[in-house]
């Protein structure tokens, strides 16, 4: 029988959560998104399908509170999910820069980045999770270093 998962992203605007996502979670790991959904209604309806269906699911929004994590990782807890948490580790420097070659609405102004900064908490074991992993981009190799633990 499959695990299921619930795995929180946290990490500022440009970090690499969306392309982290797609290379190792696509297949197998709904992806959900408040960017691409646009409403917290709309998100509770799709995490409320994941967790009734039974289906692990990635919440690949920036999470930068153990507040904005309890939404997600309450809930799965309680129908037996395994919760786990990926901190996107970057500097605030390289997540605007990153963030700035970005097109459209996915560039995001700078203050808002600045500002998401500034109350990031990074996930505690405390908060409910089962594991939680750090990641680091490594730009010149175009890859994702994932150590576990913060």
């Amino acid at each position: 029988m499959r695990t299921m998962e619930a795995v929180i992203f946290v990490g500022v605007q440009g970090a690499g959560k969306s392309t982290f996502y797609r290379r190792h979670f696509f297949d197998t790991h709904v992806r959900i998104n408040l960017d691409m959904l646009r409403t917290r209604h709309r998100e509770k309806l799709l995490l409320e399908a994941c967790l009734e269906a039974g289906q692990s699911f990635v919440v690949d929004n920036t999470n930068p509170t153990a507040a904005d994590r309890a939404r997600y990782a309450i809930p799965a807890r309680e129908r037996r999910f395994r919760v786990l948490s990926y901190f996107f580790d970057v500097d605030l420097p390289d997540a605007v820069r990153r963030n700035q070659q970005r097109l459209g609405l996915q560039n995001i102004p700078v203050a808002a980045v600045a500002g998401t900064f500034r109350k990031l908490q990074p996930p505690a074991i405390e908060e409910g999770f089962d594991r939680i992993f750090t990641v680091r981009v490594i730009e010149e190799k175009n890859e994702f270093v994932v150590t576990e633990g913060r």
